[in-house]
């Protein structure tokens, strides 16, 4: 248990710790004053020379905000904030790997379908692009 006191103490663990607090703060902050549909995409970082730092997830949520600043610096001031002003920054989230879709298959009466309609209209655009279509899917 010694060990575990003596890691609480350390100074490094300390200034990570009030960073994380002034970051819950920022965010408290900005998730009162935002949109909601704005607070999805959008998180605060920190408040430092009375400035607000906002990431946005993509540019459209950055250029919404930019178009509210005014609003919402008024409603900082309301909340005795000592902020003066808000700069945003785009910080794209990855997003997860779309899964693969799996190809669907004609059954095999559409498939004869395609066939009988594509020998109807041969020599059209549309009856050579069904030819190919019934081929592929064979």
């Amino acid at each position: 248990m010694q060990r575990f006191n003596t890691l609480l103490k350390n100074p490094e663990l300390n200034v990570l710790h009030m960073r994380t607090q002034e970051t819950q703060a920022a965010q408290k902050i900005w998730n009162t004053i935002a949109p909601d549909n704005l607070a999805k995409f959008s998180r605060a970082s920190s408040i430092k020379n009375k400035q607000l730092n906002v990431y946005a997830d993509n540019s459209v949520v950055a250029a919404k905000i930019k178009l509210l600043l005014p609003s919402l610096l008024i409603q900082l001031q309301k909340q005795v904030c000592e902020v003066t002003a808000i700069r945003v920054k785009v910080q794209v989230k990855s997003s997860p790997q779309l899964k693969r879709k799996t190809p669907r298959k004609l059954t095999p009466a559409a498939v004869s379908s395609l066939k009988e309609l594509s020998e109807k209209l041969t020599g059209t655009a549309l009856g050579d692009a069904l030819d190919r279509l019934y081929k592929t899917a064979d």
